[in-house]
């Protein structure tokens, strides 16, 4: 049987692993970089979402079930037209 070496950096015992510390350090740099991307993503998102709830719900009552999933689908293009725009106008200025 083979002994396992505590200096060694790849032990899998380790808590201390230095792969996880690696990835840790890779999400915060990642999320500190992008910020306020994410956070228009979010938005985009929540106010989607909301607004097609909202119209399913009130709008579109007696409509079948796959009329939302075709709502929610059509949100993906959406994202991307609505931040293609904004660019296009912010680099209109």
């Amino acid at each position: 049987m083979t002994e396992t070496d505590p200096t060694d950096p790849t032990d899998p015992t380790d808590p201390t692993d230095p792969d996880e510390e690696r990835l840790v350090d890779r999400v915060r740099s990642n999320v500190s970089e992008n910020r306020t991307g994410m956070l228009q993503d979010l938005l985009f998102a929540v106010v989607w979402v909301t607004t097609v709830s909202l119209l399913y719900d009130f709008a579109f009552a007696s409509a079948p079930q796959w009329v939302l999933y075709m709502f929610m689908l059509a949100g993906i293009p959406a994202y991307f037209g609505f931040f293609a725009s904004l660019a296009f106008a912010k680099r209109a200025q």
